[in-house]
């Protein structure tokens, strides 16, 4: 029997089995997918935003600036990359530069401390690249960008060390509340018993309420967001996240540098009813070109090595929903995480266990270790520690991903690793092996190796990422 059963593993839910480990409870994260991090954590803008748009007097608002904040901690602890890249919004006539005092204002109620403006000549000193016809910028400088699936590895690994368990594959098919406690059942078959269930399901939140809720006080509308992405050569262009003015549906397509040096372009923003339709559109991306180049000028776009899209779960209810239901005690919300939700999540989280889950008087576990170890990229360090590590184990000395400088031996560390996975895009987000300008072209086939060698699989039983996604089709020259 569970304390708590946690449903889904992107960045709120990893954030709150986190946070719920700090104190003596027996907590179980249920995923559906087979990886951490699938839907909306592995698809969006990365940026740790200041707190200067959402609503004022709103959790979006008051969440936002506190997880900003705890993004500097959790660097500390977890080992998690941070790019302080600071942000630009731009205006570019009078009217546009009322907005921007509008921005200003609600800022500084929602208590970001790091603000001011800059002239058009004051800007172009900055960022050279940026549009001629900007006449003045909001800035901000506690934006910052991180790297969302790393996050979220990092806090279930850390949780897992404090005792959590993780369960992949396993979908929730039932949820049954019998006397005091839920039976859970998972993927027709396994029932788990739980004392409380947290949903933390992104866009499928809605329907894990509606299993036990007769009347769900919200529904997720699906806003698909597509990007270009950038190769890194062009690392410099611009520096800082540049925004245009909001709009009702959101912040707009962006310009945002990444830790490892790439560029994305986007997101868009269109409703729609499919909950795992990800394809690009033509539309999306031309919509894309036409937007950043109100931003910027000369932007790369022959510098583009791939394009995506994520969904992010928009809801009818206006801010975060984070509460027990109001028809089962013991059900928790945690629903709507749209933008800012990656800046949000460490706060969600201990906004739920401080606050919602206060009546439950956890006890804190003494020896709680908030420390998750991981060693920087083998290209990033300095020649005599490479030297050390190819000594010790020779793999470090073959080169298998040119493009991103990615060893065989860290492809084997993110396969046999805490969280390790044994899929083609699951090394891929682990290790970053095909995430450059060939994207998987020269090393996808020694990574397919390498996956088989080290869990004993022939190369045609390897996943691309689900299950049953076998990068290989059957043999077609073979001899009769």
């Amino acid at each position: 029997m569970y304390d708590y059963i946690i449903i889904g593993s992107g960045i709120v839910g990893t954030n709150i089995a986190r946070e719920l480990s700090k104190y003596k409870a027996k907590i179980l994260v249920l995923e559906k997918e087979n990886d951490v991090a699938n839907h909306q954590t592995v698809a969006n803008s990365a940026i740790i935003h200041s707190g200067h748009d959402p609503k004022e007097n709103t959790l979006k608002a008051k969440l936002c600036v506190e997880g900003n904040r705890l993004y500097e901690t959790m660097e500390k602890e977890l080992h998690i990359p941070l790019l302080k890249t600071g942000a630009f919004v731009i205006a570019h006539d009078e009217s546009e530069e009322k907005v921007l005092d509008e921005l200003y204002e609600r800022a500084l109620i929602n208590g970001v401390t790091q603000i001011g403006f800059y002239s058009r000549d004051e800007a172009l000193k900055l960022e050279p690249n940026l549009n001629d016809t900007i006449t003045k910028v909001l800035s901000l400088p506690s934006t910052k960008v991180t790297y969302p699936w790393e996050v979220a590895f990092a806090c279930l690994e850390n949780a897992i060390i404090n005792g959590a368990t993780f369960q992949k594959n396993s979908e929730v098919t039932r949820i049954t509340k019998t006397g005091d406690h839920f039976e859970v059942e998972v993927n027709h078959q396994d029932i788990i018993g739980t004392k409380s269930v947290i949903s933390a399901s992104g866009i499928f939140s809605d329907q894990i309420a509606a299993m036990v809720e007769k009347d769900v006080a919200y529904r997720i509308k699906p806003r698909k967001g597509e990007y270009f992405v950038l190769d890194r050569k062009i690392k410099g262009f611009v520096d800082h996240v540049l925004y245009p003015l909001p709009t009702a549906k959101g912040k707009g397509v962006l310009i945002i540098p990444q830790v490892h040096g790439n560029i994305l372009l986007g997101p868009t923003s269109t409703f729609q009813e499919e909950k795992e339709l990800l394809s690009n559109t033509r539309d999306g991306m031309q919509q894309i070109r036409d937007d950043v180049s109100h931003l910027a000028k000369n932007v790369p776009f022959n510098m583009v090595i791939r394009n995506f899209a994520g969904l992010r779960a928009s809801s009818t209810y206006d801010d975060f929903f984070i509460q027990e239901s109001k028809e089962i005690k013991n059900f928790f919300h945690v629903a709507g995480i749209d933008s800012p939700g990656l800046t949000a999540a460490p706060a969600i989280a201990r906004y739920l266990v401080e606050e919602v889950l206060k009546d439950h008087h956890l006890e804190k576990k003494p020896d709680f270790n908030p420390i998750r170890e991981k060693r920087d990229a083998f290209y990033h360090l300095d020649e005599t520690t490479q030297q050390a590590l190819i000594k010790e184990n020779p793999y470090f000395g073959n080169l298998i991903c040119k493009c991103e400088k990615i060893t065989e031996a860290e492809i084997m560390e993110a396969i046999h690793g805490p969280l390790g996975n044994d899929t083609i895009k699951g090394i891929k987000k682990r290790a970053r092996a095909g995430s450059g300008l060939c994207q998987g072209g020269y090393c996808e086939g020694l990574i397919l190796r390498i996956i088989a060698r080290e869990t004993n699989q022939p190369v045609n039983k390897i996943n691309y990422y689900a299950l049953d996604t076998p990068i290989l089709g059957p043999e077609t020259k073979v001899k009769k």
